[in-house]
């Protein structure tokens, strides 16, 4: 393989060179640049440290960016001012012209895809593959500076194989690996940028902008792999193997996921639930937080989050609280005594309501009487509210605590279960 003989000449090359020079000198100026490249960046990290949670915004960008390049662009100083020196003793440098460009190719890097991870807003995925993501650009630039790179990209284009009229080669992967990589990035980019605009906008309802927000990442990730296999050579043509095999594993195995993916745009389109709507599913009640591809996120009244898949929301019977407003009534049901008066006893319902502020004024509160029951008068208070998602436990616990010290000072009794029992004598 010629690109692989190439580089090991080039490396044999250099070595030959570094041995002939005034190594030693080199050395203790590499050293002296590593040393105060750790220094500056530990003592700015403690500054960073010192400063957080008291700037925000541009000034905190900066901080953290330059914290991020101060071991390479600091220790870039040092070689600079080293080989100045160097030069002026006539000492020969060709480490030193070798290691400065690549210490300041690293320090524009590092910062550089520090600020394109901010731009993207907070992600614990890229914050983690930022250093991965900045090695990998900085190697490729190295290997550029060095001369290398027209030999590596021989070496791994001369490992390949032929699989009929295709020839696929390792170079040919990798970058088919990076432009989908690249263009993935984009596309999420210009995805969240639509995200944020119509979160922002006052003329799309909650459904339509989850919905605008997902159609976009669809088709612009979908758009991004299209033109990722288009750039490396690879027929699209070939694709209707993939879609027949995509097809048979929806027959067998994915039509669950691909059912609940369009019920939710399905949820999404005619605006049944959305994100805020207090809905009950089965036994779960809460209010729905998010919508996502594959299910809706519930939240109850404990903190509790439910994974519902979409799926269900279409096929079984969903009770929506605020499907057209949120209005919502709600019984309560008393039972007084037959030596009570009914009306006295429900005009002590009534006060209750108005002492509760979550209670609407208009529909008023009404009593009723409801019937008469085997251990006393059955009445019920029927109230209104505008804010299930806050909800309706805590009302009927107020309403009930209410009503009981309402009986209690005027005297009226709530009974319980009584039984009279008649003893008579059989005759002998």
């Amino acid at each position: 393989m010629p690109g692989f003989e190439g580089i090991v000449a080039l490396v044999r090359d250099w070595l030959l060179v570094a041995l002939a020079a005034d190594i030693g000198w080199q050395l203790g100026v590499v050293f002296l640049a590593a040393l105060a490249g750790w220094l500056a960046h530990r003592g700015w990290q403690v500054q960073i440290d010192k400063r957080r949670g008291k700037r925000e915004g541009l000034h905190r960008l900066a901080m953290r960016g330059i914290g991020r390049a101060a071991l390479p662009l600091i220790a870039f100083l040092v070689v600079l001012g080293g080989r100045g020196i160097l030069s002026r003793f006539e000492i020969q440098t060709h480490l030193l012209d070798v290691l400065a460009p690549l210490l300041l190719s690293l320090a524009l890097i590092r910062l550089l895809v520090y600020i394109l991870r901010r731009a993207f807003g907070p992600s614990a995925a890229l914050r983690a593959w930022e250093g991965v993501i900045g090695s990998l650009v900085w190697g490729g630039v190295a290997l550029h500076l060095l001369g290398w790179l027209p030999d590596l990209l021989a070496a791994l284009d001369a490992a390949s194989i032929n699989l009929g009229k295709t020839r696929i080669s390792m170079l040919s992967i990798l970058k088919l690996i990076f432009t989908i990589a690249v263009l993935m990035v984009v596309a999420g980019w210009v995805s969240r940028y639509i995200e944020q605009r119509a979160a922002r906008s006052v003329y799309l309802s909650s459904s339509m902008k989850v919905g605008l927000s997902k159609i976009s990442k669809v088709v612009l990730y979908t758009i991004a792999t299209l033109i990722a296999l288009n750039t490396v050579g690879i027929d699209l043509t070939t694709l209707t193997i993939f879609g027949g095999a995509l097809g048979v594993g929806l027959g067998f195995g994915l039509q669950r996921i691909a059912s609940n993916f369009i019920s939710g745009f399905i949820l999404l389109f005619d605006r049944s639930i959305k994100p805020g709507d207090v809905i009950t599913v089965g036994e779960r009640f809460g209010w729905v937080v998010a919508l996502h591809a594959r299910y809706i996120v519930v939240r109850d009244r404990d903190g509790v989050e439910s994974l519902i898949p979409n799926e269900n929301l279409i096929t079984s019977v969903v009770t929506n609280w605020s499907y057209t407003d949120k209005h919502v009534r709600v019984k309560v049901p008393v039972q007084i005594s037959y030596a009570d008066d009914p009306e006295e006893a429900m005009q002590v319902m009534l006060d209750a309501c108005q002492a509760n502020k979550r209670v609407l004024v208009e529909p008023p509160p009404q009593a009723r009487l409801l019937s008469f029951g085997d251990n006393g008068i059955d009445l019920e208070l029927r109230l209104w509210l505008d804010d299930p998602e806050q909800g309706v436990g805590s009302v009927r616990s107020d309403i009930n605590m209410a009503v009981w010290k309402g009986f209690k000072e005027k005297g009226i009794t709530i009974p319980f279960p009584q039984r009279d029992i008649h003893m008579i004598d059989k005759p002998t």
